[in-house]
C-alpha cells in the first residue's frame, strides 16, 4: 500500500468500487485512514515487510460501519448496515504454498470462526487471496462452485472444503468469461486464479456479475476481481402492538400506595395471599388495570427510548472514548479497556431497562 493509496483510490472511483478486500498491505498497526477521493482504508499488519489485510470503503459507507475485527495480519472483517440491513465483509489472505501446515491451518481456523460468528440471516462477502487453484470444472462440487475456474485444482481444495462447510459459494466460478477475465495472477510465463469472492450460498441469486479486470497496473501480478451484488431486501411484517399495563408508573409514589390499597382491598383485607397463584395473579392484574391504566397499542415513529438516562449516556461515553483509543493504539492494554467499557455500558443499559 506504501505510495499506492492515491491511485487505488482513483481506480475504485474509475471502475465504480463501493468496497474493496486488500491482501498483503505490508503497513503496520490497526487504523483507519483516508487514502483520498472519498476512500477509507482500514487495516491491519503485525510486520511492515509481510502480510497484511484492509477493507477500502467509500466514504458514504464510512458511517454505516458499527464493528471491525481485525483478527490477525491475515484475517479482517468489518460489519456495516446498509438500508437496514447487515452486510458482513472479510478480507483474507491464505499462506502461501511453502508455508508451515501449522500457519495454514491456523489461517483456516480463524477465518471459520469468523463466518461462524455471524448470523444466518446477515449477508457475508469474502475477498480473498488463497493462494491455491479450485481448478476448471466442479463435478462432485456442483454445490459450491461453477465450471468456470482455471487449470488444475492443488491447495485450492481447502477453498472447496471451506466453502462445503461453511454453505458458501465461490462466486468467480459460476459466471462464463473470458481467459482474461478469469486469471486474476500473472508471473513471467505462468497465470491462473487464486483470488475469489466467495458468499453464502442462499444470496448467490443477488450475484449479477463477477469477472477480473483486465488493464490495472495497481499490483504487478494480482488483477482485480469486481463483483456486482444487488441487495434483496425483505419487507418486514408490521406487528401489531397490544395494549400494556403501565407498570412503570409505580415509580411515582402516590401511584404506588394507591395500587397497594385497592389491591389489599381486592384480595379481601387479608395480609396472606390465596393459595392459587392463577387467581392471585388475575385479581393483580385488574387491579393495575384500574389503578395503573393501559397503553393506547399505538406505536409512535419517534417513540423516546425511555430507559436512556444519564448513567446510560456516560457510559456510553466512556465506551466510545475506549474505542476510539483503541483503534488509535491498537495494543493489548487499550483492547482489554475497551471490552470492559462495553461490558459496564450493556450492564447500565440492562439496569436501567
Amino acid at each position: 500500500m506504501t505510495g499506492k493509496g492515491r491511485e487505488l483510490a482513483d481506480m475504485m472511483e474509475r471502475r465504480r468500487v463501493d468496497i474493496l478486500c486488500v491482501q498483503e498491505t505490508r503497513w503496520k498497526g490497526s487504523k483507519a485512514r483516508s487514502i483520498g477521493g472519498g476512500f477509507k482504508l482500514f487495516y491491519h499488519g503485525v510486520d511492515g515487510r509481510r502480510n497484511g489485510v484492509g477493507v477500502v470503503l467509500k466514504e458514504e459507507y464510512v458511517k454505516s460501519v458499527l464493528e471491525v475485527k481485525r483478527v490477525s495480519d491475515r484475517v479482517m472483517s468489518m460489519k456495516l448496515e446498509i438500508v437496514g440491513m447487515m452486510m458482513n465483509v472479510v478480507s483474507a489472505y491464505a499462506p502461501q504454498v511453502g508455508c508451515e501446515i501449522d500457519e495454514k491451518d491456523e489461517f483456516w481456523r480463524e477465518l471459520d470462526e469468523v463466518v461462524e460468528s455471524v448470523p444466518k440471516e446477515e449477508r457475508v462477502v469474502i475477498g480473498a487471496d488463497s493462494n491455491g487453484h479450485v481448478g476448471e470444472g466442479n463435478r462432485g462440487d456442483e454445490e459450491v462452485m461453477g465450471r468456470y475456474g482455471v487449470k488444475e485444482r492443488n491447495v485450492g481444495q481447502m477453498v472447496v472444503d471451506f466453502a462445503k462447510r461453511m454453505e458458501m459459494a465461490v462466486v468467480n466460478t459460476y459466471f462464463k468469461k473470458r481467459e482474461e477475465h478469469r486469471v486474476t495472477y500473472k508471473s513471467g510465463g505462468r497465470f491462473t486464479q487464486v483470488d475469489y469472492v466467495l458468499c453464502r450460498r442462499c444470496n448467490l441469486k443477488e450475484i449479477g456479475d463477477c469477472k477480473v479486470v483486465a488493464g490495472e497496473s495497481l499490483a504487478r501480478q494480482h488483477q482485480m476481481v469486481a463483483c456486482r451484488m444487488t441487495l434483496e431486501i425483505k419487507k418486514r411484517k408490521r406487528v401489531k402492538a397490544e395494549p400494556r399495563i403501565k407498570w412503570w408508573t409505580l415509580k411515582k409514589e402516590d401511584c404506588c400506595v394507591e395500587f397497594r390499597v385497592e389491591l389489599r382491598q381486592a384480595l379481601g383485607g387479608s395480609e396472606e395471599l390465596p393459595a392459587d397463584w392463577v387467581t392471585t395473579a388475575e385479581v393483580v392484574r385488574e387491579t393495575a388495570r384500574k389503578v395503573l391504566g393501559v397503553s393506547s397499542g399505538q406505536r409512535k415513529e419517534d417513540k423516546e427510548t425511555w430507559w436512556w438516562n444519564e448513567e446510560v449516556q456516560e457510559s456510553i461515553q466512556r465506551k466510545r472514548l475506549a474505542k476510539k483509543k483503541w483503534d488509535s493504539q491498537g495494543d493489548e492494554d487499550s483492547r482489554q479497556e475497551y471490552k470492559l467499557m462495553r461490558h459496564k455500558a450493556k450492564r447500565e443499559v440492562a439496569k436501567a431497562k
